[in-house]
């Protein structure tokens, strides 16, 4: 064990392998910050220096690392794991959407471990999969995008309520595959710019129908991952298609994927509208006023993913830029900010800016939330 001095410890430090005094006894667990009283009690009891197995990890390295991953998945920098993760799950999902297209032959079994890497993945890494549904690749297939990014952001909420393993990877196939149905709707109406008429609304209601013959029927899947295709469109009002549910009658999944599939749809390119910035399309969830959604799922979801999310651009008042490196779930109005461009003008090409947590720093605050391909004409920001 390497032995670390008393005089060597500051306030919040942290470190990778539990902290023994003595070598027996535990001051601090892994990953446990070290406080100012924790050091002073080291004093009071005599002790000259502590031992661990691992080098000291503070929470600006982990934040710089942080900082790091996210910029080069969002400036698609690199080939960072997560992101040819998600890029190979995006493919192989519009290959399953165009294979139920096509009435060609797909199967349970190659469905299957596809959505499980996305569960693994997400769980293992969950900032820089969050940051890659933020990312917005418009080159990217719309259904097998939305897909992905609708399973990722669930698996983020239902972890948040402590869903156990097996609800979990149910609640993950139903996110991923809740919209399968849409693939029996005519191009001609999906890819419509203007308002869709009465039937064509018709049409498309007619798609969680299709979804659970598709998922029950044909593909084998239980009857819960069925039910969160045919309910996710429900509202918590008890409007909503197709059957007339209304708030907890409504599965807990179901109610889960509507607020992940209107978020992905809010911040990704559609047919008929542009795409929203994280915070511009949090503050329409807020907006809902238990209409449409569970206001319980949706406190969970904004906790978090944040009011600004992972990777979202802010100005601040000191008229610096940055990019959401952290959200502090208990504030979420000061989330930790990656500095891209600093209050003096100072531009950060490197993505070598300084780290602020606005938890930390009472006196700078986010003025608002700014689109990155608008903020500087065609300057970039990263």
């Amino acid at each position: 064990m390497k032995k670390i001095t008393v005089g060597e410890l500051s306030a919040g430090t942290k470190f990778s392998k539990p902290v023994f005094v003595d070598g027996e006894h535990l001051f601090v667990p892994e990953g446990v910050v070290i406080r100012q009283k924790d050091i002073d009690r080291l004093g009071k009891w005599g002790v000259d220096a502590v031992l661990t197995d691992e080098e000291v990890v503070t929470e600006l390295s982990s934040l710089q690392a942080r900082a790091d991953t996210i910029g080069n998945i969002l400036d698609q920098k690199g080939n960072p794991e997560q992101l040819a993760v998600y890029r190979q799950t995006v493919s192989q999902m519009e290959r399953v959407f165009e294979g139920v297209r096509s009435n060609s032959s797909v199967e349970k079994k190659e469905i299957d471990p596809t959505i499980d890497k996305i569960i693994d993945s997400t769980l293992k890494h969950v900032d820089e999969m969050v940051a890659l549904v933020l990312r917005n690749d418009k080159s990217t297939p719309s259904l097998g995008k939305s897909a992905v990014d609708s399973c990722i952001l669930a698996i983020v909420v239902g972890t948040s309520l402590s869903l156990d393993q097996q609800k979990l990877r149910t609640l993950a196939f139903g996110a991923t595959l809740h919209d399968i149905g849409m693939v029996r709707v005519p191009d001609a109406i999906l890819e419509k710019k203007s308002d869709l008429n009465v039937d064509e609304v018709k049409r498309v209601r007619t798609h969680t129908l299709h979804l659970y013959k598709i998922l029950s029927k044909d593909l084998g899947y239980t009857e819960e991952v069925g039910l969160i295709a045919l309910q996710h469109h429900k509202r918590w009002d008890g409007k909503g298609y197709p059957r007339k549910l209304a708030q907890k009658q409504i599965a807990l999944e179901a109610r889960i994927v509507d607020v992940a599939d209107a978020f992905e749809a809010m911040v990704n390119h559609k047919p008929y509208r542009n795409s929203m910035i994280g915070y511009t399309a949090m503050r329409q969830l807020l907006n809902d006023n238990s209409r449409r959604f569970d206001s319980e799922i949706l406190k969970v979801f904004i906790k978090a993913i944040g009011i600004y999310p992972l990777g979202s651009f802010v100005l601040l008042n000191n008229g610096g830029i940055g990019r959401v490196i952290k959200v502090n779930p208990g504030a979420p109005l000061r989330p930790a900010i990656k500095v891209l461009i600093g209050a003096n003008g100072n531009r950060y090409l490197k993505n070598d800016g300084p780290i602020v947590n606005l938890l930390e720093i009472s006196e700078v605050f986010i003025a608002k939330a700014i689109d990155p391909n608008n903020a500087l004409g065609n300057k970039k920001l990263i």
